[in-house]
C-alpha cells in the first residue's frame, strides 16, 4: 500500500500495533495488580507493627515508606513491559535521591534521630524531662523534632538530632521519686531537736512513703549554718505538692521551736578604726579660738 510516496505494509503494521497494545495492556494489568498487592502488603505490615506495640509515628512512616518503595517497583516493572529502559530511570532516581539527601542532610539527621527516639523510647508523651538546659513535659514527638511544654506554658521545639547527642533526664520514667530538702540551722541551735521536727513532719505527711522511711542527716557544716537534709519518698504525681508542703511546715515549726534559719552574714573589721574614733573624739573636745 502506497501512502504519501511511502510503502506501508499493512500486515506488519497491524502485527506491531497489536503487539504494542498487548504490551500496554499487560503494563496496565501489572500496575493495577501490583498496586493492589502493595496495599495488601502494607496492611499486613500495619497489623504486625500494631501487635508489636510500635509507636504510631514510626508505624505510619514505615507504612508509607514501604508503600512508596513497592509502588516504585511496580511502576518500573510496568514500564519495562512496554520496552522502556528502566536502567536509565533508576539512575535518574538515584541521582535525584543523592541531590535531595545532600540538600536536606540536617533534616535527614533529625529524621534518623527521630526513628531512634520512637524506637528506643527514652521518653514518651506526658513524661517530664530535662533535655540539655530545657525542662518540660513532652507533648509531641515527630520524626523531625520534639515539643516540650514548660510549667509556664511555653512551647519548646528541639531538633531530634540535638536530643540524641545531649543528656536526657526523665523525671517521670519511674513511678516513685525522692524529695530532698536541705535546711540550714544556726550553730547554736539544737541539731537533735531540728532533726526531730523535720522527721515528725515528714512521717505525718499523708503523701510520704513509710518504706523506705524518711531520714534526716547532717550534710554540711557551712560558713553560716549547719545543713540538715531530709530524704523522703513519694509518687511522681505527689512529688511537687509534698515538697512545697514540707518546706512551709519546716519554716513554721522551726520558728515555733526558736530555731533560727540563718542567712549569709559578713563581719567587716576596719584596721585602725578605734584610733580614728579616738582622734575624732579628742578633736571635738578642743576649745574654739578666735583669730
Amino acid at each position: 500500500m502506497e501512502f504519501l510516496g511511502f510503502t506501508v505494509d499493512i500486515a506488519e503494521l497491524t502485527s506491531h500495533g497489536l503487539e504494542i497494545v498487548i504490551k500496554v495492556a499487560l503494563a496496565i494489568v501489572i500496575f493495577i495488580v501490583g498496586r493492589w498487592l502493595a496495599k495488601k502488603a502494607v496492611a499486613f505490615s500495619d497489623r504486625l507493627m500494631t501487635r508489636s506495640h510500635l509507636d504510631e509515628t514510626v508505624a505510619s512512616f514505615l507504612s508509607r515508606l514501604l508503600y512508596g518503595v513497592l509502588l516504585v517497583v511496580v511502576i518500573l516493572a510496568a514500564l519495562s513491559k512496554v520496552g522502556v529502559q528502566t536502567t536509565s530511570v533508576v539512575a535518574i532516581l538515584g541521582g535525584a535521591a543523592v541531590a535531595v539527601g545532600l540538600s536536606l542532610k540536617d533534616q535527614l539527621s533529625n529524621f534518623a534521630a527521630g526513628i531512634m527516639i520512637v524506637t528506643f523510647r527514652p521518653f514518651v508523651r506526658g513524661d517530664y524531662v530535662q533535655i540539655s538546659s530545657y525542662t518540660g513535659t513532652v507533648t509531641e514527638i515527630t520524626l523531625v523534632n520534639t515539643h516540650l511544654t514548660t510549667i509556664n506554658n511555653h512551647d519548646i521545639i528541639i531538633p531530634n538530632s540535638d536530643i540524641t547527642t545531649s543528656p536526657v533526664v526523665n523525671y517521670t520514667a519511674l513511678p516513685n521519686r525522692r524529695v530532698d530538702i536541705t535546711v540550714g540551722i544556726g550553730y547554736d541551735a539544737d541539731i537533735k531537736t531540728a532533726k526531730d521536727v523535720m522527721l515528725s513532719l515528714a512521717r505525718n505527711n499523708p503523701l510520704a512513703f513509710t518504706d523506705p522511711e524518711p531520714i534526716v542527716r547532717v550534710t554540711n557544716l557551712g560558713d553560716n549554718s549547719v545543713d540538715l537534709t531530709l530524704n523522703v519518698w513519694t509518687t511522681n504525681a505527689d512529688w511537687w505538692s509534698m515538697q512545697c508542703e514540707l518546706l512551709e511546715q519546716f519554716k513554721q515549726a522551726l520558728d515555733d521551736e526558736k530555731i533560727e534559719i540563718p542567712f549569709p552574714q559578713r563581719s567587716v573589721h576596719v584596721k585602725g578604726l578605734d584610733h580614728m574614733i579616738n582622734q575624732m573624739g579628742q578633736a571635738q573636745k578642743l576649745p574654739l579660738t578666735k583669730d
